[in-house]
């Protein structure tokens, strides 16, 4: 009878991979069993099933590793790459950085600029403050000093016609009679000078005027002199000196009359005779005719 063979496989799981091992041919006889083999040959048997098995899983094992491999290849470029792309972006970063900078110093610089105009403009509006305070002060300081001045004279002045009215009241009332004689009658130049100042009473005061509609104070004392053929200077500082000095007590028609320091005179007027002078006063006034007790004058020159 024949002998059916049948080959089985021992499947073994390793690790999810099945390996199939075939057994020996003789593993199953459905009759005439052949006698047991003896310990050599089994331990024979089970070495080839074992080498076999070893071999499959050597093999399993390669194909694995190979397939493991790809990935290494690939991990390995991954460093190079990453270091081109973290060098482009360090290299934006600084750029972005150096251009931060360079607006911030841009901003400081445009802020320094304009603190110093600012502080270079608030020095100069601080000077120019000064200055104008310094040129008002002085103004009001002048005229302060000039009013006291004349404050002065006009005080003195009174205080020595007041001593002199004390001791001889009949020579004065004698002198003023005189006077008042004078100023009606004149004589010679005098009279022919207090008639055109008599002729100008009403006129306008116009400063830098010197006729014949307006005049300021000088303007008119010197056109007066020039109806005698007498040429005085222009300006009232320089009339005050332009003759000889005499006391107020003293005058006669035709003296000068000024008002201030000798020199530094700021007004003039002629005296007429009478206790009375005229002159120019102020645009308000015009040309007037004014007793001494009104505005006691500070000195007199005579140029007659």
């Amino acid at each position: 009878m024949p002998i059916v063979a049948h080959v089985t496989f021992i499947e073994l799981n390793l690790r999810g991979l099945i390996v199939r091992c075939p057994m020996s041919p003789n593993a199953h006889i459905t009759s005439h069993r052949k006698p047991r083999r003896t310990a050599t040959q089994s331990w024979v048997v089970r070495t080839g099933v074992a080498g076999g098995v070893l071999s499959t899983l050597a093999v399993a094992g390669a194909g694995s590793a190979t397939a493991v491999e790809k990935p290494t290849e690939a991990t390995m470029e991954m460093p190079a790459i990453n270091a081109t792309i973290s060098s482009s972006i360090a290299q934006s970063a600084a750029a972005t950085q150096q251009t931060a900078f360079g607006y911030q110093e841009s901003a400081q610089q445009d802020k320094a600029d304009d603190t110093a105009k600012d502080a270079s403009k608030q020095a100069k509006d601080e000077a120019q403050r000064i200055a104008d305070a310094a040129e008002k002060k002085a103004a009001a300081e002048k005229e302060k000093r000039e009013q006291d001045e004349a404050r002065a004279s006009r005080a003195t002045e009174r205080k020595s016609l007041s001593a002199k009215s004390a001791t001889g009241s009949s020579d004065e009332a004698a002198s003023a009679a005189s006077s008042s004689s004078s100023t009606s009658t004149g004589t010679g130049s005098s009279a022919t000078l207090i008639s055109f100042l008599q002729a100008q009473l009403g006129k306008a005061y116009v400063m830098g005027a010197t006729g014949s509609s307006s005049y300021d104070c000088s303007g008119l004392v010197m056109a007066a002199y020039n109806q005698i053929g007498i040429s005085l200077p222009r300006v009232s500082q320089d009339q005050s000196t332009a003759g000889t000095q005499v006391s107020l007590s003293n005058l006669q028609p035709g003296d000068i009359l000024y008002w201030g320091s000798a020199g530094s005179a700021y007004h003039v007027a002629v005296y007429v005779g009478g206790g009375k002078f005229i002159g120019a006063q102020n645009p308000s006034a015009g040309v007037v005719e004014r007793d001494l007790s009104y505005d006691m004058p500070t000195g007199a020159v005579r140029v007659m």
